[in-house]
């Protein structure tokens, strides 16, 4: 392996390990608009338990005056009453109590494993503590409602001065229309809670569109990065955040977060899922996030998350506020202008385009693992080219290493000398010695968009192949036996054909490091990739099992075309005298 190929597989290596295990940081807690408070309540229902009066006490008293502690509002007197409102997709569980869900069902993905039913009931959000819609003044108080107009995808509830109709659209779409008596200063709408899962591979952050998300310029703020405030205080990407490095001894069960400024959306969400506040008629001026850290866990570790949006409520027209409570697909986020919470950074060119083909073959043949067989072939076939022109310019690389040892000879007192007869040579036998790097350096940032989509694609979850029962998550086969969290096969294979391909490419550099480099490579790669998302793992082995058969296939049209070309040697003729003396 040459020095320019070992540069490529160190800077690949490097961009790797950098991209996916670059740390987030830690929570910061000098910053003027963060506290750390316990809230009593979160929007309409009952107190947060879990933390003692002494904690509460000591809580408060590191509040800055600058984030105020909110009163449980109180309870109304009318009793309270549950509407249920309910489609294909999703089914809403309202409170007469401040006109809120306080539950909602997405009917169409399961808790776990295997197909919904009584064992295996679907995804539930939980919002008892954390009610989504709840429109609440400056002043405080929960109206107690009236019910009427009940219908399977709508409801009103009203007061002698007030009506709030809440309505269940296609798409997961929740649109609340408040009239009447609604508070005319800053009021706070809440978009509800977010829990991360139990997985490994599992994230949770909030994300808003702002009008100013720098230099005066409109734009996506992912508030797990950068200089946001909440950025300590979050799980983001597959590094962690700050969970598990830092300790949370001392550490308030809740810290809340105040993020000031005109937004145009914002969500919260984990791997999977959404829940957004999408738009209102009335100005988002910021909002302040809660975090609950898991109380259980000796390193900090968040365990769930809420927002409150700030609304600009003065006038005397309507509030009309769409929420998005679902899974975090592209074509529906798209549709929203909310396409950024895929949180696809600067690969979103080669993000969405994979993702639609993805999701095109497994429209075709119904099964993830095979679309993403599909989805590999075609990847290395639009690189066949590239790749085929790379190779066998690294094979006449290898051929000519002997003319360039006795020019490096010749030369060794002129090195300018040298340069000149070495380029003379690269073109004599119309060689370039660059050939090598360009379809390493291309496949950089597909290999790094397929990572982004296939490692929080909401399609994958769950979705089986072969004897992986998750292509979301590694195979974990056997995972009472085995350490690490079992036996994850692909992995293996990957690293495997890695040093079976390091192997074959034709180098013409040392055959010591390359053969170094045949093994440091693979156990490197084995790993990094050994709890990453079993479907990344399998593009990533195909993928290497398809440049393997096409090495294969440039050595033995090689073979053939040199023994095609050689001389064909006749024996001359046996002469009497020849066959006596024989």
């Amino acid at each position: 392996m040459n020095k320019t190929e070992k540069l490529i597989c160190m800077l690949l290596g490097a961009v790797l390990a950098w991209y996916l295990f670059t740390q987030k940081g830690a929570p910061k807690r000098e910053s003027a608009v963060e506290a750390q408070a316990p809230l009593a309540a979160e929007s309409a229902g009952p107190a947060v338990s879990g933390a003692t009066q002494t904690d509460q006490a000591a809580q408060s008293e590191a509040a800055p005056e600058t984030s105020p502690v909110r009163e449980a509002p109180k309870t109304p007197e009318l009793p309270e009453q549950i509407v249920t409102l309910e489609n294909d997709e999703l089914k809403l569980e309202l409170s007469s109590w401040g006109g809120v869900v306080k539950k909602a069902t997405l009917k169409k993905f399961a808790q776990k494993r295997g197909d919904i039913g009584e064992e295996n009931p679907p995804v539930e959000f939980d919002f008892s503590s954390s009610a989504l819609g709840s429109l609440e003044s400056a002043a405080g108080g929960m109206a107690g409602y009236g019910v009427r107009n009940v219908s399977s995808n709508s409801v009103e509830f009203f007061t002698q001065s007030r009506t709030r109709k809440v309505t269940l659209g296609d798409n997961y779409i929740v649109t609340f229309e408040d009239s009447g008596d609604v508070p005319r200063t800053s009021a706070a709408l809440s978009l509800g809670s977010m829990t991360m899962g139990s997985s490994k591979n599992d994230m949770l952050s909030v994300d808003s569109w702002a009008l100013d998300a720098g230099k005066g310029a409109p734009g996506v703020i992912h508030h797990s990065e950068g200089n946001s405030p909440l950025k300590g205080y979050l799980v983001a990407g597959f590094s962690g955040g700050c969970s598990g490095s830092k300790s949370a001894a001392g550490m308030p069960q809740i810290s809340r977060v105040a993020y000031p400024g005109a937004q145009t959306w914002v969500a919260l969400k984990n791997r999977f899922f959404v829940t957004a506040l999408v738009s209102s008629t009335a100005q988002i001026t910021g909002f302040d996030a809660s975090v609950w850290r898991d109380m259980a866990a000796a390193a900090y570790r968040p365990e769930r998350v809420g927002a409150r949006a700030t609304l600009d409520v003065q006038g005397s027209g309507p509030v009309t506020s769409v929420f998005y409570v679902g899974p975090k697909k592209q074509s529906l986020l798209w549709k929203l202008g909310m396409k950024d919470v895929m949180e696809f950074g600067m690969w979103r060119w080669i993000c969405y385009p994979i993702l639609w083909v993805l999701n095109a073959f497994n429209d075709f043949i119904p099964n993830y693992g095979v679309a993403i067989i599909l989805l590999t072939i075609l990847v290395r076939l639009l690189f066949w080219p590239l790749t085929h022109k790379s190779t066998v310019g690294m094979k006449k690389m290898q051929e000519i290493q002997p003319l360039l040892k006795e020019l490096q000879a010749k030369y060794k007192d002129n090195p300018q000398r040298m340069q000149q007869e070495t380029f003379a040579l690269y073109r004599e036998h119309k060689v370039n010695p660059m050939s090598s790097c360009l379809p390493m350096l291309v496949q950089i940032p597909v290999f790094i968009a397929l990572f982004n989509v296939l490692r929080s694609a909401v399609e994958l979850r769950y979705a089986p192949f072969l004897w992986i029962g998750d292509l979301s998550e590694p195979e974990a086969l056997f995972a009472s036996w085995f350490p690490f969290g079992g036996l994850n096969i692909l992995p293996i294979l990957m690293a495997l054909t890695m040093g079976l391909q390091s192997a074959l490419t034709p180098s013409a550099g040392d055959p010591k490091q390359q053969k170094m480099m045949a093994i440091m490579m693979p156990v490197m790669m084995l790993v990094m990739f050994y709890n990453f998302p079993s479907a990344l793992s399998l593009y990533w082995t195909l993928s290497q099992a398809v440049s393997i058969a096409q090495m294969w296939m440039i050595r033995r049209a090689t073979q053939a075309k040199n023994a095609a070309s050689m001389p064909e040697v006749i024996e001359p003729s046996q002469t009497r005298q020849m066959r006596r003396h024989g």
